[in-house]
């Protein structure tokens, strides 16, 4: 079924085209990955296909039975209405009976909830409500009755996109969902889950993301936005980046035969006469064909750091027996390193454990509560912080970066001037002369960045860096720092971007413990996941045991007191009943694969994906059979 066709759209801000007679399909099913540099015009297509933006021509075609769905980086919500109202903002019986629901548990109304007990198996919205339960408590969303207006950035971005979730999942046969950088401000744990999420449901996906680990999991197809065009590339990242380097060098080399053509032409025209035979006028037609694509050019501009680097001498930063703590949340708890020069180290942990404090104590913008840091005197920090630019009005882009100086010293002992310097920064002379306000976001973080280097840091401190980034812009950050002489920590949720980079992770567990990781990213969560198998066969195993070994047991039936025993409440035996029905499927379905893998004559790419798999209905079926047996020794 295809649900959307759109034939030659263009579409122009002022003199600036973003794109020029672009065509395309989606069909149901379908997953793609939209991608481009800042600036070029990827959110303004999703908000043309949603009808928030027109188009200046072309045609739009949207399948009657499709419903768009739009998830914005800059979401809307009212902000006098609470949360639980945002979220469950469309009038529909089973979004109305499972919102009261949601109010009664936290008002612990026994009455109501017996009530609504009845009308939810009268609407059938316990599968619905198990959903929806599941959403809330994987995007960490509680205390639904706080007015939105007071929430976090960070908040505010997870509920919109429990909103989103919670929107497409109950209703709409056919819904193209569309998604605009989802996973910032999402912890690695709730990226993860949104993978899995977005994969399982029966969802057509049009996503920007600059999470590549992410586009590998979610999409099979990526579409490029450059030079006005639209470009296809079936497959991963990985992929996408040899075929774009294999066109560009083919349209290069297209190029150059056509130039050797032109000056062959242009020599002829020189020479005919100024009365023109229906042949001449043929081939003088075709000259200018040939010249056309002979002055083509292929504008493949590189964001270039080539920042100076200041001297950074033996002592770097010494921290003793640090300790912080705001009330009764600890965020370190009697913390000991010593950094030493060229360290690239990692910071991962849950949000609101204490990432941004760390950084800030570090530098001394904040105090510890007890204990030493000692700053060596020759380090310059260079704070790439979340807060991004300080944005003042009226003030051209020029203008800003001038008051931080009128020259930059470059590594190779040159200077530039601040215009020569934006140029470097893909800020072109007619850019540097737009306000500050006007930028994008991505555009916003660049200058953050250019800012940042021009004092030329030797530590540098980057909280969130790749959020707003553009694919192109994240590449060429991640040469630099790898290539980066200066000590480096990050903070990030981009797990690309971390596992190229870092040596090692500080792992902020809560309550103030700090563990050093000897490894990246991807490591960490292999030890993880293998430790969490471990102590899930362990557990599994010990109440298998205790089953088998309970006391008064003979003959079958157990003579434990019933007083000892808890009850089952109504939602309980729901839950059993779901239970025994879903773990024979799984089990179904963990046999059909285990036969796939063995026939030993499939790809690459499918034994990954079906191992993949396998690895995730195991877990899911070792989680369901611990639930059940906890539900089963209840009466």
């Amino acid at each position: 079924m295809h649900y959307v066709s759109v034939e030659g759209l263009t579409k122009s801000y002022g003199i600036n085209p973003l794109f020029r007679n672009i065509s395309f399909h989606l069909s149901e099913g379908d997953k793609i990955a939209l991608i481009a540099r800042n600036g070029v015009g990827k959110s303004t297509l999703l908000r043309i296909l949603n009808g928030t933006e027109t188009a200046d021509e072309g045609k739009l075609f949207i399948h009657k039975d499709v419903t768009v769905a739009l998830f914005e980086q800059d979401p809307v919500f009212d902000e006098e209405k609470t949360v639980l109202e945002n979220i469950f903002h469309n009038d529909h019986p089973v979004l109305n009976v499972i919102r009261e629901y949601e109010v009664a548990s936290e008002n612990e109304d026994g009455e109501k909830l017996a009530q609504l007990f009845v009308r939810m198996d009268e609407l059938g919205a316990w599968d619905f409500e198990v959903k929806v339960k599941q959403i809330l408590s994987k995007l960490n969303i509680h205390h639904l009755a706080q007015p939105v207006k007071d929430l976090s950035g960070g908040q505010r971005k997870r509920i919109a996109l429990a909103k989103t979730l919670i929107d497409i999942g109950f209703d709409h046969k056919h819904t193209l969902l569309m998604m605009d950088e989802p996973t910032n401000h999402l912890d690695v744990g709730m990226i993860e889950w949104l993978e899995n999420y977005l994969n399982q449901e029966n969802v057509t996906l049009l996503l920007v993301t600059h999470d590549r680990y992410f586009l590998d999991a979610v999409c099979g197809e990526i579409w490029e936005l450059e030079r006005e065009n639209m470009y296809v590339y079936t497959g991963d990242y990985e992929n996408y980046v040899e075929k774009k380097a294999a066109r560009i060098e083919s349209e290069l080399a297209s190029i150059d035969k056509a130039k050797n053509e032109y000056r062959k032409e242009l020599e002829w025209m020189r020479k005919q006469p100024k009365a023109r035979t229906t042949k001449s006028k043929a081939r003088q037609d075709r000259f200018y064909d040939v010249e056309s694509r002979a002055k083509q050019k292929i504008e493949d501009a590189q964001l270039q750091l080539q920042v100076k680097m200041s001297r950074l001498g033996g002592k770097v930063v010494e921290m003793k027996k640090v300790y912080k703590s705001y009330g009764d949340l600890a965020v370190l708890k009697g913390f000991d390193y010593n950094f030493s020069k060229g360290e690239r180290i990692g910071i991962i942990g849950k949000n609101g454990v204490g990432k941004s404090t760390f950084l800030n104590i570090i530098q001394q913008i904040e105090s510890a509560d007890s204990g030493k840091i000692n700053i060596g005197d020759t380090v310059i920090f260079g704070n790439f912080s979340q807060q991004g630019l300080v944005i003042r009005e009226n003030m051209r882009v020029i203008e800003y970066v001038k008051t931080f100086a009128e020259n930059f010293p470059l590594a190779n002992g040159g200077s530039l001037s601040a215009a020569q310097f934006l140029e470097l920064f893909l800020f072109t002379p007619d850019k540097q002369y737009t306000y500050l306000e006007s930028l994008s976001g991505g555009e916003k973080k660049r200058l953050q960045l250019l800012t940042i280097l021009f004092r030329n840091p030797n530590f540098l401190i980057l909280d969130e860096p790749t959020n707003d980034l553009d694919l192109p812009t994240l590449a060429v950050l991640e040469n630099f720092l790898s290539e980066y002489q200066g000590c480096v920590l990050i903070v990030s949720h981009d797990r690309y971007f971390m596992d190229r980079l870092v040596d090692h992770l500080f792992v902020f567990e809560g309550d103030g413990v700090v563990t050093d990781f000897p490894g990246n990213y991807t490591q960490y969560r292999l030890s993880q996941k293998e430790q969490e198998r471990n102590e899930a066969a362990g557990t599994k195993t010990e109440a298998l045991q205790r089953k088998t070994d309970s006391p008064g047991k003979e003959n079958g039936s157990d003579a434990a007191p019933a007083e000892a025993r808890k009850k089952k409440g109504f939602k309980e035996k729901r839950e059993f009943e779901t239970l025994e029905k879903e773990l024979p499927l799984l089990e179904k379905e963990k046999a059909v694969i285990t036969e796939k893998m063995s026939s030993g004559n499939l790809p690459f790419d499918e034994l990954q994906q079906l191992s993949e798999r396998m690895t995730a209905i195991t877990n899911e079926i070792e989680e369901k059979e611990m639930r059940w047996l906890e539900l089963s020794e209840m009466d």
